[in-house]
């Protein structure tokens, strides 16, 4: 059952994480149109609306589980110019959307925090939506370079290595990618581990944009 404290802090995440997701893949769409591919364009993807891009159960996933995901952008690389220059810059163009929006809600936080309102269940709102919009864009700064499929990383680590090695790489990850993310995530959740990979990245990259901005 939910309670009213829960609910209230289910409203202040909803908006960060539907800006968080929606912002991620305008950056993907966008960028790819700049490189010459206008398949996302055509596709509706071009755009800051998040009912476009937003998958259901992803978004739920990352509300609840704290790791999600949105419908992805499709890219035709024959269309990009240069071809893996284009690759590069369209996957990190996500995570680097997210890593920007986490610096853009902890400027936004330190302004909030010094605004002289006194405590108000208003302003506490405020400042708990600042910082579920900080932590959610760095979750998804973070997950979405981990070098496995279907996540941006495996792109970038692909375009890393010679044409003649691309195709093993790709079988590989087509074949175990997936499983060995899924691992990642759920079995430190479920099993006490004493290394948790995805947090200790997390935490890390957590620790430097608040560290340095506030």
């Amino acid at each position: 059952m939910f309670n009213n404290q829960s609910i209230i802090e289910i409203l202040t995440v909803v908006p960060t994480v539907l800006l968080g997701l929606t912002v991620h893949e305008y950056a993907h769409a966008r960028t790819a149109l700049a490189f010459g591919d206008d398949t996302a364009l055509r596709q509706g993807r071009v755009s800051l609306n998040p009912l476009v891009h937003l998958d259901v159960v992803g978004t739920l996933c990352l509300i609840f589980a704290h790791f999600g995901w949105a419908k992805p952008v499709m890219v035709n690389k024959a269309n990009l110019h240069p071809p893996r220059l284009g690759d590069i810059m369209v996957s990190l163009a996500g995570p680097l959307s997210n890593l920007l929006m986490a610096i853009a809600f902890c400027l936004l936080f330190r302004l909030a925090a010094v605004v002289p309102l006194g405590d108000s269940p208003v302003r506490d709102a405020v400042l708990k939506m600042l910082l579920a919009g900080i932590s959610i864009n760095v979750v998804l700064f973070v997950f979405n370079l981990i070098p496995l499929y279907p996540l941006d990383g495996h792109h970038i680590l692909r375009n890393q290595l010679p044409l003649s090695q691309q195709p093993g790489f790709m079988q590989w990850q087509m074949k175990f990618g997936q499983p060995l993310l899924m691992a990642l995530v759920l079995i430190p959740r479920f099993v006490d581990m004493p290394i948790d990979p995805i947090g200790i990245a997390y935490n890390w990259s957590m620790y430097a944009v608040v560290h340095l901005l506030l």
